[in-house]
Protein backbone atom coordinates (compact mmCIF):
# COMPACT_ATOMS: atom_id res chain seq x y z
CA UNK A 1 0.00 0.00 0.00
CA UNK A 2 1.48 3.33 -1.06
CA UNK A 3 1.65 6.15 1.49
CA UNK A 4 0.97 9.84 0.98
CA UNK A 5 2.35 12.28 3.55
CA UNK A 6 0.34 15.37 4.44
CA UNK A 7 2.08 18.08 6.45
CA UNK A 8 -0.27 20.38 8.39
CA UNK A 9 0.03 23.28 10.81
CA UNK A 10 -3.01 22.34 12.94
CA UNK A 11 -2.81 18.61 13.61
CA UNK A 12 -6.05 18.26 15.59
CA UNK A 13 -8.12 20.11 13.00
CA UNK A 14 -6.62 18.14 10.11
CA UNK A 15 -7.15 14.84 11.91
CA UNK A 16 -10.80 15.67 12.61
CA UNK A 17 -11.28 16.63 8.95
CA UNK A 18 -9.84 13.36 7.64
CA UNK A 19 -11.76 11.21 10.09
CA UNK A 20 -14.92 13.11 9.25
CA UNK A 21 -14.32 12.29 5.58
CA UNK A 22 -14.39 8.58 6.42
CA UNK A 23 -10.72 7.75 6.87
CA UNK A 24 -9.88 5.19 9.54
CA UNK A 25 -7.30 6.11 12.21
CA UNK A 26 -4.75 3.28 12.42
CA UNK A 27 -2.09 4.79 14.69
CA UNK A 28 -1.25 8.05 16.42
CA UNK A 29 1.73 9.39 18.40
CA UNK A 30 2.81 10.59 20.87
CA UNK A 31 -0.14 10.18 23.25
CA UNK A 32 0.73 13.22 25.39
CA UNK A 33 0.99 15.69 22.48
CA UNK A 34 -0.08 14.04 19.20
CA UNK A 35 1.58 15.34 16.06
CA UNK A 36 1.55 12.33 13.70
CA UNK A 37 -0.98 9.72 12.61
CA UNK A 38 -1.58 7.13 9.91
CA UNK A 39 -5.06 6.85 8.38
CA UNK A 40 -6.40 4.52 5.67
CA UNK A 41 -9.38 4.43 3.32
CA UNK A 42 -10.15 2.18 0.33
CA UNK A 43 -6.56 1.05 -0.02
CA UNK A 44 -5.09 4.54 0.42
CA UNK A 45 -2.72 5.24 3.29
CA UNK A 46 -2.06 8.78 4.52
CA UNK A 47 0.57 9.84 7.05
CA UNK A 48 -0.56 13.09 8.63
CA UNK A 49 1.99 15.11 10.59
CA UNK A 50 2.66 18.57 11.91
CA UNK A 51 6.23 17.55 12.82
CA UNK A 52 7.88 16.06 9.72
CA UNK A 53 11.25 16.63 11.43
CA UNK A 54 10.47 14.05 14.14
CA UNK A 55 11.27 10.41 13.45
CA UNK A 56 8.82 7.56 13.84
CA UNK A 57 8.69 5.43 17.01
CA UNK A 58 11.21 2.61 17.09
CA UNK A 59 11.03 -0.79 18.73
CA UNK A 60 14.58 -0.20 20.01
CA UNK A 61 15.07 1.33 23.45
CA UNK A 62 17.18 4.52 23.40
CA UNK A 63 20.23 4.55 25.68
CA UNK A 64 19.42 5.38 29.29
CA UNK A 65 20.77 8.75 30.44
CA UNK A 66 20.46 9.06 34.23
CA UNK A 67 20.05 12.45 35.91
CA UNK A 68 18.26 14.15 38.79
CA UNK A 69 14.91 15.62 37.73
CA UNK A 70 12.53 17.69 39.86
CA UNK A 71 9.18 18.66 38.29
CA UNK A 72 6.70 20.99 39.96
CA UNK A 73 2.95 20.99 39.38
CA UNK A 74 1.93 23.07 36.39
CA UNK A 75 -0.14 23.38 33.24
CA UNK A 76 -1.10 20.43 31.05
CA UNK A 77 -1.81 20.10 27.33
CA UNK A 78 -4.42 18.20 25.33
CA UNK A 79 -3.34 14.70 24.41
CA UNK A 80 -4.92 11.64 22.83
CA UNK A 81 -8.70 11.11 23.15
CA UNK A 82 -9.18 14.51 24.79
CA UNK A 83 -7.18 13.63 27.90
CA UNK A 84 -4.95 16.28 29.50
CA UNK A 85 -1.24 15.40 29.89
CA UNK A 86 1.51 16.99 32.00
CA UNK A 87 5.08 15.83 31.38
CA UNK A 88 6.78 14.64 34.56
CA UNK A 89 10.17 13.80 33.00
CA UNK A 90 10.79 16.53 30.40
CA UNK A 91 14.27 15.18 29.53
CA UNK A 92 12.84 11.66 29.03
CA UNK A 93 16.19 10.36 30.40
CA UNK A 94 17.55 10.07 26.89
CA UNK A 95 14.23 8.95 25.43
CA UNK A 96 14.11 5.89 27.66
CA UNK A 97 11.11 6.81 29.87
CA UNK A 98 8.01 8.95 29.81
CA UNK A 99 5.95 9.76 32.90
CA UNK A 100 2.67 11.64 32.57
CA UNK A 101 0.17 13.21 34.94
CA UNK A 102 -3.09 12.60 33.04
CA UNK A 103 -6.30 14.41 34.01
CA UNK A 104 -9.94 14.48 32.92
CA UNK A 105 -11.34 17.69 34.46
CA UNK A 106 -14.91 17.24 33.21
CA UNK A 107 -15.28 13.47 33.52
CA UNK A 108 -17.93 11.42 31.75
CA UNK A 109 -17.54 9.19 28.66
CA UNK A 110 -14.04 9.15 27.12
CA UNK A 111 -13.63 9.37 23.33
CA UNK A 112 -11.28 6.38 23.31
CA UNK A 113 -11.13 3.34 21.05
CA UNK A 114 -9.77 -0.20 21.35
CA UNK A 115 -6.01 0.17 21.04
CA UNK A 116 -2.61 -1.23 22.02
CA UNK A 117 1.02 -0.15 22.32
CA UNK A 118 4.34 -1.64 21.27
CA UNK A 119 6.26 -0.91 24.44
CA UNK A 120 8.70 -2.56 26.82
CA UNK A 121 6.88 -1.41 29.95
CA UNK A 122 3.72 0.57 30.73
CA UNK A 123 1.78 0.94 33.97
CA UNK A 124 -0.56 3.47 35.51
CA UNK A 125 -1.97 4.39 38.93
CA UNK A 126 -5.10 6.38 39.73
CA UNK A 127 -4.10 9.32 41.94
CA UNK A 128 -7.59 10.80 42.37
CA UNK A 129 -11.12 9.94 41.32
CA UNK A 130 -12.05 6.83 39.35
CA UNK A 131 -11.89 5.53 35.79
CA UNK A 132 -13.75 2.64 34.10
CA UNK A 133 -11.61 0.57 31.75
CA UNK A 134 -11.71 -2.74 29.88
CA UNK A 135 -8.87 -5.07 28.85
CA UNK A 136 -8.43 -7.93 26.43
CA UNK A 137 -9.01 -11.35 28.03
CA UNK A 138 -9.70 -9.79 31.45
CA UNK A 139 -13.51 -10.06 31.55
CA UNK A 140 -16.01 -7.25 31.96
CA UNK A 141 -15.12 -3.56 32.37
CA UNK A 142 -14.08 -2.54 35.87
CA UNK A 143 -13.42 0.61 37.87
CA UNK A 144 -10.03 1.73 39.15
CA UNK A 145 -10.22 3.93 42.25
CA UNK A 146 -7.59 6.13 43.88
CA UNK A 147 -4.52 4.03 44.73
CA UNK A 148 -5.43 1.25 42.29
CA UNK A 149 -3.11 0.46 39.40
CA UNK A 150 -2.74 -1.72 36.34
CA UNK A 151 0.18 -3.11 34.37
CA UNK A 152 -0.54 -2.88 30.65
CA UNK A 153 1.74 -5.55 29.16
CA UNK A 154 3.00 -5.13 25.60
CA UNK A 155 0.29 -5.57 22.98
CA UNK A 156 -2.72 -5.96 25.26
CA UNK A 157 -5.85 -4.40 23.75
CA UNK A 158 -7.64 -1.98 26.05
CA UNK A 159 -10.01 0.99 26.16
CA UNK A 160 -10.81 3.83 28.55
CA UNK A 161 -14.60 4.11 28.87
CA UNK A 162 -15.48 6.85 31.35
CA UNK A 163 -14.15 8.72 34.35
CA UNK A 164 -15.12 10.81 37.33
CA UNK A 165 -14.74 14.60 37.11
CA UNK A 166 -11.24 15.49 38.23
CA UNK A 167 -9.70 12.11 37.44
CA UNK A 168 -5.91 12.05 37.89
CA UNK A 169 -3.72 9.20 36.64
CA UNK A 170 0.06 8.73 36.72
CA UNK A 171 1.35 6.71 33.76
CA UNK A 172 4.91 5.52 33.15
CA UNK A 173 6.17 3.83 29.99
CA UNK A 174 9.32 2.84 28.13
CA UNK A 175 10.34 3.87 25.57
CA UNK A 176 9.21 7.48 25.82
CA UNK A 177 8.17 7.72 22.15
CA UNK A 178 5.72 4.97 21.23
CA UNK A 179 2.65 4.77 19.03
CA UNK A 180 -0.97 4.01 19.89
CA UNK A 181 -2.32 1.44 17.40
CA UNK A 182 -6.05 1.07 16.80
CA UNK A 183 -7.55 -2.41 16.63
CA UNK A 184 -10.58 -2.12 14.36
CA UNK A 185 -11.41 -5.84 14.55
CA UNK A 186 -11.69 -6.39 18.31
CA UNK A 187 -14.59 -5.28 20.48
CA UNK A 188 -14.13 -5.19 24.25
CA UNK A 189 -15.00 -6.98 26.39
CA UNK A 190 -14.04 -9.86 24.11
CA UNK A 191 -15.80 -12.59 26.10
CA UNK A 192 -12.61 -14.28 27.31
CA UNK A 193 -11.11 -14.51 30.78
CA UNK A 194 -7.46 -15.56 30.73
CA UNK A 195 -5.89 -13.84 33.73
CA UNK A 196 -2.59 -15.73 33.33
CA UNK A 197 -2.14 -15.02 29.63
CA UNK A 198 1.42 -14.19 28.63
CA UNK A 199 1.91 -10.92 26.71
CA UNK A 200 5.53 -10.83 25.52
CA UNK A 201 6.72 -12.24 28.82
CA UNK A 202 4.46 -10.14 31.07
CA UNK A 203 1.04 -10.66 32.66
CA UNK A 204 -1.81 -8.22 33.15
CA UNK A 205 -1.97 -6.93 36.73
CA UNK A 206 -4.78 -5.16 38.56
CA UNK A 207 -3.86 -3.94 42.02
CA UNK A 208 -6.70 -2.90 44.34
CA UNK A 209 -5.36 -0.61 47.05
CA UNK A 210 -8.25 -1.26 49.46
CA UNK A 211 -7.26 -4.93 49.62
CA UNK A 212 -3.53 -4.37 50.24
CA UNK A 213 -1.77 -4.14 53.61
CA UNK A 214 0.94 -1.77 54.83
CA UNK A 215 4.35 -3.10 55.91
CA UNK A 216 7.58 -1.50 57.22
CA UNK A 217 9.88 0.17 54.65
CA UNK A 218 13.16 1.88 55.69
CA UNK A 219 11.57 3.91 58.48
CA UNK A 220 8.20 4.40 56.80
CA UNK A 221 5.46 2.10 55.58
CA UNK A 222 4.82 0.71 52.13
CA UNK A 223 1.92 -0.81 50.24
CA UNK A 224 3.58 -3.22 47.84
CA UNK A 225 2.10 -4.57 44.61
CA UNK A 226 2.69 -7.69 42.49
CA UNK A 227 4.31 -5.59 39.75
CA UNK A 228 7.68 -7.32 39.98
CA UNK A 229 6.15 -10.74 39.43
CA UNK A 230 3.85 -9.54 36.63
CA UNK A 231 6.76 -7.90 34.76
CA UNK A 232 9.16 -10.76 35.51
CA UNK A 233 11.46 -8.49 37.44
CA UNK A 234 11.34 -5.38 35.26
CA UNK A 235 9.65 -2.98 37.68
CA UNK A 236 8.24 -2.26 41.13
CA UNK A 237 5.30 0.05 41.92
CA UNK A 238 4.62 0.89 45.56
CA UNK A 239 3.02 3.57 47.73
CA UNK A 240 4.96 5.03 50.67
CA UNK A 241 3.59 6.77 53.77
CA UNK A 242 4.90 8.23 57.00
CA UNK A 243 5.53 6.07 60.05
CA UNK A 244 8.57 7.59 61.76
CA UNK A 245 10.51 10.85 61.31
CA UNK A 246 12.11 9.87 57.98
CA UNK A 247 12.21 7.30 55.20
CA UNK A 248 15.81 6.58 54.21
CA UNK A 249 15.92 4.82 50.84
CA UNK A 250 19.05 2.83 49.90
CA UNK A 251 20.67 3.07 46.45
CA UNK A 252 18.92 1.35 43.54
CA UNK A 253 21.15 -0.57 41.14
CA UNK A 254 18.74 -0.56 38.19
CA UNK A 255 17.57 2.38 36.08
CA UNK A 256 14.51 4.45 36.96
CA UNK A 257 13.91 5.78 40.49
CA UNK A 258 10.74 7.89 40.29
CA UNK A 259 8.53 9.52 42.89
CA UNK A 260 5.22 11.41 42.62
CA UNK A 261 3.56 13.12 45.59
CA UNK A 262 0.00 11.82 45.74
CA UNK A 263 -0.93 13.65 48.94
CA UNK A 264 0.56 15.88 51.62
CA UNK A 265 4.04 17.39 51.71
CA UNK A 266 7.60 16.48 52.69
CA UNK A 267 11.24 17.36 52.18
CA UNK A 268 13.27 15.35 49.69
CA UNK A 269 16.71 14.61 51.10
CA UNK A 270 18.88 14.76 47.99
CA UNK A 271 21.63 17.26 47.19
CA UNK A 272 20.73 20.42 49.12
CA UNK A 273 17.16 19.25 49.82
CA UNK A 274 13.88 20.11 48.12
CA UNK A 275 10.42 20.88 49.44
CA UNK A 276 7.75 18.60 47.99
CA UNK A 277 4.01 19.21 47.72
CA UNK A 278 1.16 17.40 45.97
CA UNK A 279 1.74 16.86 42.24
CA UNK A 280 5.52 17.33 42.50
CA UNK A 281 7.65 14.53 41.09
CA UNK A 282 11.32 13.59 40.98
CA UNK A 283 13.83 11.18 39.46
CA UNK A 284 16.88 10.05 41.42
CA UNK A 285 19.91 8.73 39.50
CA UNK A 286 20.60 5.04 40.20
CA UNK A 287 23.20 4.29 42.82
CA UNK A 288 22.27 7.33 44.95
CA UNK A 289 20.76 7.41 48.43
CA UNK A 290 17.83 9.70 49.20
CA UNK A 291 15.34 10.29 51.97
CA UNK A 292 11.99 11.81 52.86
CA UNK A 293 11.81 14.02 55.97
CA UNK A 294 9.37 16.41 57.65
CA UNK A 295 6.46 14.49 56.16
CA UNK A 296 2.90 15.57 56.86
CA UNK A 297 0.71 12.95 58.50
CA UNK A 298 -1.27 12.45 55.29
CA UNK A 299 1.82 12.13 53.05
CA UNK A 300 1.62 9.54 50.25
CA UNK A 301 4.24 8.95 47.55
CA UNK A 302 4.08 6.78 44.45
CA UNK A 303 7.52 5.16 44.22
CA UNK A 304 8.53 3.39 40.99
CA UNK A 305 11.77 1.61 40.17
CA UNK A 306 12.90 -0.40 37.16
CA UNK A 307 15.77 -2.72 36.54
CA UNK A 308 18.13 -2.48 33.56
CA UNK A 309 15.92 -2.89 30.49
CA UNK A 310 18.66 -3.96 28.10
Amino acid sequence: MSELQLVCSDFDAALDLLRGAGLSLDLIYPADDPHSAVLTHNGARIRLTSRPDVGEPSAELPPFKPEFVLTRGGASGTGRAGMRYRDLIPTRLGGRYIASHITMPEGGPVADWVHFHRITFQALMVARGWVRVVYEDQGDPFVLNAGDLVLQPPGIRHQVLESSPGLEVIEIAAPALHATFADHEMALPNGTLAADRDFSGQHFLRHVAAQASWTPFHGGEVQETAMRAATRGIADFRTLRKEGPSIDVPPHAGELVFGFVLRGNAELGFDEGHKLVREDSFVIPPGKTWSLRNMSDDFRLLHVTTERLG
